[in-house]
C-alpha cells in the first residue's frame, strides 16, 4: 500500500488537507530531535516493565483497546473521512476491524506465545520460548489509518514489546486519536508513542541501539530506503509493499454480477489498496460482455462527499499528487494505444476527483503494464486459456494477492496452485479475516502480519534446553 514515508526525501510537514475540497484545515508541528530522543528512551524504559506484566494482563487491555475502536467508531470515521477523503461507511468498516483484530489477539495470543515443548533425542527437557525483543518502530501509510496500525500493534503489545509510531504526515490527527485511544485503554506511559517524525529522522530512530525492529507498510521506495538503513542497523524488518493482484476471471454465469464485483473491488477506498485487484484477466468467452457491463457500471458513478457516503457515488483520491500520479499513467497508456473506455479524467471544481477509469490493450511497454495503479482505474486483460492467463498473472515484480474465480471450483484451485503471490483465493476477492496471514513475495515485501503468524515477526524465539 503506498505510502508517503520516504526517508530520503523532503517532508513537507504534518497536515489535514481535505481531498473532496482542497481546504487546509489544521498544520502539526514535526518532532524536535531532543522529544524525539527522550521517546526512544522512553519506550525502552517502559519495554523492562511491561514485559514483565503478565500476558493476560497484557490481553485484557489489548481487548479494551479492540471495545474502544468500537465504542469511537463514529468519531475516528469522521477523521479519516476529512484527512483522506474514505467513505464514511468504509471509515466505520475499518473500525470495527480494527476491533476484530484487537480481540483476535487479546483472546488467541497467550496461547500463540505459549512456551512450544521439544522432543529431544537424548531424552533432555527442551522448549522454544516465545519473548518480546524490545521496543519496534512502525511506519504507516495513509490509505488504512486505523487498519494498517491495528494488525502491527495489536499482536506487539500483547507479545509485551513496545511501540513507537510514525504515521503518514496527511494523518496526524488519525495518528493522535489512536494513541489517544491507546492511553485511555489503560496502556502505561511509553508502550505507544505517536511521533510525528521528519523523513529524516526515520534514521535516527531506526539507528538508535534501543530500537530493536521496524515494520513499514508503504511503497517500494520506501521500503528499500528503510530496509537499507535497517540493514546498515542490523535490525530486523517487515515490509508490506505495493501490489498489482491478478483477478482472473476464467468463466460466468452471471457476467453482469461478475462485473458489478469486480467494479466494486476495483473501487473500494478509491482504488488506493494495495490487494486490489489491478489486473482483471478474463476469458475471451465472455470478455466483450464483461468489458461491457464494467463500462456501463463506471461511467454512471458520480462524484460525491465521502461524509455523505450516498450511493453511486465515488470519492475524492487522498491527495493532490494521488490524483495526478495516476492521471498521468493513464495518460502514457493511451498515448501508446490502449484503449480509455470511460473516466480517467479530472473533475472541474474542489478536490482530488479522478473519474473511475476503465481500461483495456494495455501492452508491456505501458506504464500501467509495470507499475502499481494505485486508484480507480479498472485494467482488463483478455486471454483464450488458463495457461495464458497463469502466465500473464505472473509476469509481474509484485507477488502480493491474486484471485480465480470460476463455476469449477476444481479448475479454479488449479489455477490458483500456479500464481506467485503471497495469498491466493478462490471464488472471492480477498480472504478477510484478522485470523488470516497477510504479505507477499518479490517486490511486495516480506514477513507476514495478522493471523498466528503476526505474533511471529518480532519475536526471541528462545531456545531454553535442561541435561537430562
Amino acid at each position: 500500500m503506498t505510502a508517503t514515508t520516504h526517508p530520503s526525501s523532503h517532508s513537507p510537514g504534518y497536515r489535514v488537507l481535505n481531498p473532496a475540497t482542497g481546504t487546509l484545515v489544521e498544520e502539526f508541528s514535526t518532532i524536535s530531535d531532543a522529544a524525539l530522543q527522550e521517546s526512544i528512551t522512553t519506550a525502552d524504559r517502559a519495554f523492562q516493565t511491561w514485559r514483565q506484566v503478565p500476558i493476560t494482563e497484557r490481553a485484557r487491555i489489548v481487548a479494551r483497546i479492540g471495545q474502544l475502536f468500537t465504542d469511537r467508531r463514529d468519531e475516528l470515521a469522521a477523521i479519516i473521512t476529512e484527512e483522506m477523503g474514505k467513505r464514511r461507511s468504509e471509515a466505520i468498516d475499518e473500525a470495527r476491524f480494527c476491533t476484530d483484530i484487537f480481540n483476535y489477539y487479546a483472546a488467541e495470543g497467550p496461547t500463540l506465545a505459549a512456551d512450544q515443548p521439544i522432543k529431544a533425542l537424548n531424552g533432555a527437557s527442551a522448549m522454544i520460548q516465545k519473548l518480546p525483543v524490545g521496543p519496534l518502530l512502525g511506519i504507516m501509510p495513509w490509505n488504512y489509518p486505523y487498519y494498517q496500525v491495528a494488525r502491527f500493534a495489536a499482536p506487539n503489545l500483547v507479545l509485551g514489546n513496545t511501540i513507537i509510531l510514525k504515521h503518514a504526515e496527511n494523518c496526524p490527527r488519525s495518528a493522535r486519536a489512536i494513541e489517544q485511544l491507546m492511553e485511555d485503554a489503560g496502556l502505561p506511559t511509553g508502550v505507544y508513542t505517536n511521533v510525528y517524525a521528519s523523513h529524516e529522522q526515520i534514521e535516527t530512530i531506526i539507528a538508535d541501539p534501543g530500537i530493536q525492529g521496524v515494520s513499514l507498510t508503504g511503497s517500494e521506495r520506501a521500503g528499500a530506503a528503510v530496509a537499507e538503513i535497517a540493514g546498515r542497523n542490523l535490525k530486523k524488518v517487515v515490509l508490506e509493499l505495493g501490489g498489482s493482484d491478478p483477478y482472473i476471471i476464467l468463466d460466468s454465469n452471471d457476467v453482469k454480477a461478475s462485473a458489478r464485483a469486480a467494479l466494486e473491488t476495483r473501487m473500494s477506498n478509491a482504488g488506493q489498496s494495495c490487494d486490489s485487484n489491478k489486473r482483471i484477466i478474463v476469458m475471451d468467452t465472455i470478455y466483450n460482455e464483461f468489458v461491457a457491463e464494467v463500462t456501463a457500471q463506471a461511467a454512471a458513478l458520480v462524484p460525491g462527499n465521502p461524509a455523505l457516503d450516498e450511493a453511486g457515488t465515488f470519492p475524492p483520491l487522498s491527495s493532490e499528487p494521488a490524483a495526478t500520479g495516476l492521471l498521468s499513467q493513464i495518460e502514457d497508456a493511451v498515448s501508446k494505444g490502449a484503449v480509455l473506455h470511460t473516466g480517467g479524467v479530472r473533475l472541474d471544481g474542489p478536490g482530488s476527483f479522478v473519474h473511475p477509469a476503465v481500461l483495456t490493450g494495455i501492452t508491456a511497454g505501458m506504464r500501467a503494464y509495470r507499475e502499481e495503479l494505485f486508484g480507480p482505474a479498472a485494467v482488463i486483460y483478455k486471454v483464450t486459456n488458463d495457461e495464458e492467463a497463469i502466465a500473464l498473472a505472473n509476469d509481474t515484480d509484485y507477488g502480493l494477492g491474486a484471485a480465480v474465480f470460476s463455476t469449477n471450483e476444481q479448475r479454479a484451485r488449479k489455477v490458483a496452485q500456479q500464481l506467485h503471490s503471497g495469498m491466493a483465493t478462490v471464488n472471492t476477492a480477498q480472504a478477510d479475516g484478522a485470523e488470516m496471514p497477510f504479505g507477499g513475495i518479490k517486490r511486495s515485501g516480506y514477513g507476514r502480519e495478522l493471523g498466528p503468524l503476526g505474533m511471529d515477526e518480532f519475536v526471541n524465539k528462545r531456545l531454553v534446553y535442561i541435561a537430562s
